[in-house]
């Protein structure tokens, strides 16, 4: 007797299709996601996302943000030290 295992997997796009479709028309896919990334799936489990170009340069902006966020967060606790500029 086999047993089968539900695998149950978050899809983190409102949009995805199988690799069969993105194999068939590449631009489709892409075009499909109407900005936002879709999902690819192999055998109904997602296998990568395809993240049209102005969307993962948004995403990695806002990485970079909170990076440069977090450096200001940090540095906001260190001591200040007052200078004059015609000392420098």
């Amino acid at each position: 007797m086999k047993r089968y295992i539900t695998v149950t997997t978050r899809i983190l796009t409102e949009v995805a299709m199988s690799v069969s479709e993105l194999k068939a028309n590449p631009m489709k896919a892409v075009a499909s996601g109407h900005g936002l990334a879709v999902a690819v799936l192999n055998r109904n489990v997602p296998a990568f996302y395809c993240v049209p170009a102005p969307a993962y340069e948004e995403l990695l902006d806002r990485l970079d943000d909170m990076d440069l966020l977090a450096l200001a967060k940090r540095l906001e606790k260190e001591p200040s030290v007052k200078v004059n500029l015609n000392d420098l």
